[in-house]
């Protein structure tokens, strides 16, 4: 079984654990509509990936008050 030969000191510790920290974010702006997306992914807000329309959106939901009764 492992056992260490001597104590670790906070400040060690805290050293090698440096640099696991999480980065943040690193959104670019969409070339057709300009809200921001992920980076090489499709835009959520208008579905054009690379200046083509990858994903048809849908703007409204038309749904009939009759068929909920």
């Amino acid at each position: 079984m492992a056992v260490q030969q001597n104590k670790v000191s906070k400040s060690r510790r805290n050293n090698r654990r440096a640099h696991d920290a999480l980065v943040a974010a690193n959104p670019n702006e969409c070339s057709n509509c300009g809200e921001l997306k992920r980076p090489h992914h499709v835009c959520p807000s208008c579905g054009h990936y690379d200046d083509k329309e990858v994903v048809a959106m849908v703007n409204e939901a038309d749904f009939d008050d009759e068929d909920a009764a």
